[in-house]
């Protein structure tokens, strides 16, 4: 029995050490092997590429037709959604009180001129008594007064003809310039006041279109503004609601003084030949704005580009790492897209392996730096 317990604890002891010496402490994870990548060269390349704006239409000159006294309306003088010219008699409101008013005040002038020459008469015979001493002094003094008063009362009275003539005249309405009346918001013998809405004119040719552009675009279109545009090279085309393109290029009208805070974009509002009223006044539609980089454009191949949450980032390689770039994307050309900001001239990204990358991963480079075939043509619009 005593055999046995020193056998068991020879045992004991041997199986201790063994372990013992097998290395000890525990070990830490093996820390994965850098991953293998191809690499893209950041190059400036030439491009010609299309951006697309959400755009509305809006004409150059519209009028709200409202009338400036009361009555009924008694004619109506075009057709619903025809052209008119300026000065063309659109509505008339019924006259009979306001040439009674002129009559009256007429009439009043008269009375008043009837006044003037009474007074004028008894000024001129007191100041002959008071040579000769027949009168007070202030009998006179009173005469050249009233001759004074109904000398401001003939005013008064010559003023208010010219008032309730205005009125008179206000009562037809015509048109305030050349353009399209809409359709007519009374009838006649509709009861209307100041500032009742009959109708509004609006110029159709030429007509404008207003788009917004990101405060990074302001110096580009401004070149555009201060240059000019030549038809011929079609910066600005319309894209129509049914998707086809509008036949007349467009050219800049002006640019907004201010940037929206709220949005922080800049109106930008071109102008259209619109001969064949193809333009309505609210239209939406899409404006089409060629832009010519020349050779200061950075492209990449799009298969580097990564989207997360309506974000979009590259990875750039700096040593044995890739690190994460926000980028902002311009439009696709062939298989590569132009990159606005977010990447520098000679940086390498990966186009290749990306999907095995995190921020700051390892990488290895599979093989040399490949540049992408240039694009066969000019890129495809890019939705604003």
């Amino acid at each position: 029995m005593r055999n046995t317990l020193q056998w068991i604890g020879l045992m004991s002891l041997t199986v201790s050490l063994g372990l013992t010496s097998c290395g000890g402490g525990p070990t830490g994870p093996v820390a994965p092997p850098p991953a293998s990548v191809i690499v893209y060269t950041v190059e400036p390349g030439n491009a010609t590429y299309y951006d697309l704006y959400p755009a509305t239409a809006t004409p150059l000159n519209q009028v709200d037709i409202k009338p400036q006294v009361s009555g009924n309306i008694v004619g109506i003088y075009f057709k619903d959604g025809q052209q008119v010219r300026k000065g063309m008699k659109l509505y008339a409101i019924d006259q009979q009180q306001y040439m009674a008013a002129v009559d009256q005040a007429k009439a009043n002038v008269d009375v008043a001129k009837a006044n003037l020459a009474k007074s004028q008469q008894d000024a001129d015979r007191y100041q002959d008594l008071a040579k000769q001493d027949a009168i007070a002094k202030q009998t006179l003094d009173h005469q050249l007064a009233d001759l004074e008063a109904s000398k401001q009362q003939l005013r008064a009275a010559e003023a208010n003809v010219a008032a309730v003539q205005t009125n008179l005249g206000y009562s037809t309405i015509y048109a305030p310039f050349n353009g399209t009346i809409g359709i007519s918001l009374v009838k006649v013998g509709t009861s209307v006041y100041p500032q009742t809405l009959l109708n509004s004119v609006s110029t159709d040719d030429p007509m404008a279109v207003d788009i917004a552009i990101d405060q990074a675009e302001i110096p580009q279109f401004t070149r555009y503004f201060e240059k000019g545009t030549n038809p011929k090279d079609s910066i600005f085309t319309a894209v129509l609601p049914d998707g086809s393109t509008y036949p007349y290029a467009g050219q800049i009208y002006l640019l907004d003084r201010s940037i929206d805070p709220t949005t922080g974009t800049l109106k930008a509002r071109l102008t259209f030949s619109n001969p064949k009223d193809e333009l309505k006044a609210g239209l939406t539609t899409n404006i089409r704005v060629k832009h010519k980089a020349g050779d200061s454009t950075l492209m990449i191949p799009y298969k580097a580009v990564v989207e997360a949450l309506g974000e979009y980032f590259v990875f750039v390689v700096q040593g044995d790492r890739a690190f994460q770039h926000k980028v902002v994307l311009g439009s696709k050309i062939g298989g590569n897209i132009v990159v606005r900001s977010g990447v520098q001239q000679g940086e390498k990204v990966v186009i290749e392996g990306v999907q095995k990358l995190r921020d700051s991963s390892a990488v290895q480079i599979a093989q040399p730096s490949q540049k992408p075939a240039t694009p066969a043509g000019s890129a495809a619009p890019s939705a604003k």
